[in-house]
């Protein structure tokens, strides 16, 4: 993303008209706070899924163990290692587009720094797995409790839950699709994320086939997609506009921390137009056949800092088209315009 411009095909109100529409549905949430002043919230304590946007919480655990030196972000890690975890056709080409570097220069493996920054930069599924595993997963959930969010659902590995589906019908061998799907409607959160634990560890040691991933795909249609959706790790626009505001003031950790976090997190102050007008900024969205997520901060030169969480749930596939194409153009308008600043306020 780059945050220097709007294009003739993005309009930044249409997030305003989104939010007045799906207003009363609870589907949307909008969290903005502009130098440390709440400045707009909009359904901002419901629970809706975070979609990739929680690999943020996966980027503070790997800064903190990297700062206290348990983790090496120089340890080299092998390519393959994160094929374990790589379901083909389930990310939107992502880790593809990540390997695809390294693989061009005949690197077959890279340092754990760059695992990270995959899964933040390109929002490659598998160099999350493969972080889960090396920090720890109930590492990874104290973070939020750390940072005193109280509405966060634990997380767990949502790519290993996509074989949840297959593994119910090895089990219940001969049951109908229908039959499956009420199993899953019906199964307990805390056993679904038993499941996907299980998977994950399981894929560690003995991960599945190019075959077993096809039939995976196979078994994925837009039914199963909407249950594993809806399961998500869930949070609201309050907390996460919280979570941004501790990493935009830059003094809630120690210095160490933020070394680590912030090649991470601000993959914007990469780009050079950005560090014309920006001191600091970080971004990370998420989004499914059915959601689009995005908690970004940013602090410009004059020393203006801004925190914007938006998360929306029950898209059709023309509205995800259109919160994509102009979420970015938004963010960047609020940024800018103390114009455009009153009219969001004014959006309820």
């Amino acid at each position: 993303m780059i945050l220097q411009r709007e294009n003739g095909k993005t309009n930044p109100k249409y997030i305003n008209h989104f939010i007045k529409e799906k207003l009363d549905t609870g589907n949307v949430s909008l969290s903005i706070r502009h130098n440390d002043q709440t400045w707009i919230e909009i359904n901002p304590n419901k629970l809706l899924p975070l979609a990739s946007t929680v690999k943020i919480i996966l980027a503070i655990e790997y800064a903190k163990q990297a700062a206290e030196g348990k983790i090496d972000p120089d340890k080299k890690v092998k390519l393959k290692e994160l094929d374990k975890f790589y379901i083909p056709k389930t990310d939107g080409g992502a880790h593809e587009e990540w390997i695809k570097q390294w693989k061009e220069n005949n690197i077959d493996s890279v340092p754990l720094y760059e695992v990270a920054n995959g899964m933040i930069a390109y929002s490659s599924n598998a160099n999350t797995e493969y972080l889960i595993e090396v920090l720890g997963l109930q590492n990874i959930n104290q973070v939020p409790k750390s940072l005193g969010i109280l509405n966060h659902e634990p997380m767990y590995p949502t790519t290993s839950a996509l074989y949840i589906p297959s593994q119910l019908m090895n089990e219940k061998l001969g049951s109908s699709k229908q039959e499956i799907l009420e199993i899953l409607k019906e199964m307990d959160m805390s056993e679904y994320r038993r499941r996907a634990i299980d998977i994950h560890n399981k894929w560690v040691k003995q991960p599945l086939t190019s075959q077993e991933k096809k039939q995976l795909l196979k078994t994925l249609d837009m039914d199963f997609q909407k249950i594993w959706s809806d399961r998500l790790p869930r949070s609201t626009t309050s907390d996460y506009v919280s979570i941004m505001n501790t990493l935009n003031s830059k003094t809630y950790y120690k210095k160490e921390v933020y070394k680590y976090l912030d090649p991470v997190m601000e993959q914007l102050m990469k780009n050079p137009k950005n560090r014309e007008w920006l001191t600091h900024a970080g971004q990370k969205g998420g989004s499914t056949a059915f959601v689009l997520t995005s908690a970004m901060y940013a602090t410009d030169k004059e020393q203006n800092k801004t925190e914007i969480v938006f998360f929306s749930n029950d898209l059709s596939i023309l509205e995800q088209k259109k919160l994509s194409q102009n979420l970015n153009a938004f963010q960047l308008k609020f940024l800018k315009e103390e114009k455009f600043r009153v009219e969001v306020k004014e959006i309820i």
